[in-house]
């Protein structure tokens, strides 16, 4: 699939993202030899490639947990202590954001902002946007992944 994005689009430079979302798509994270095929095949620098793979949020360079929590960290949600939700969330599952839990059962993401800035802090379990949040609150969302 990979390949076949890249052909349809003539191999142009200007496809990477769309390579990167195929990739993605494809095998459900970004590892660096896929990231190096699509380096060579678009004859662009690997650190170009590695570049935009980390500055957009939505591409994943580690496999995905079953269930994702999304803490937003934007002004908003930051000064509501967002940092502590994540803290939190850090520490009951012994993982980092950007991270996965060993059993792949939870992801825990940051993101710059969610634009959901009228119900901060903000986080989004899986699909489900969680606003107004407390810290015992997102705690307690998250336990009920846990438990799906």
């Amino acid at each position: 699939m990979v390949e076949k994005t890249m052909k349809k689009l003539n191999y142009d430079r200007s496809a990477l993202i769309e390579t990167l979302h195929t990739a993605q798509e494809t095998f459900g994270y970004l590892e660096n030899e896929t990231l190096k095929f699509i380096a060579r095949r678009l004859k662009l620098p690997f650190a170009k490639v590695y570049g935009v793979a980390t500055f957009y949020h939505f591409f994943r360079l580690k496999p995905k947990g079953k269930h994702t929590i999304v803490v937003c960290m934007g002004t908003a949600c930051y000064i509501k202590n967002a940092n502590k939700i994540l803290e939190r969330l850090e520490k009951k599952f012994n993982i980092k954001s950007g991270e996965t839990t060993r059993d792949e059962l939870i992801s825990l993401i940051s993101a710059r902002c969610v634009g959901s800035c009228s119900l901060a802090p903000i986080a989004i379990y899986d699909n489900k946007t969680v606003g107004h949040l407390s810290i015992d609150e997102a705690e307690k969302e998250a336990e009920e992944l846990t438990k799906c």
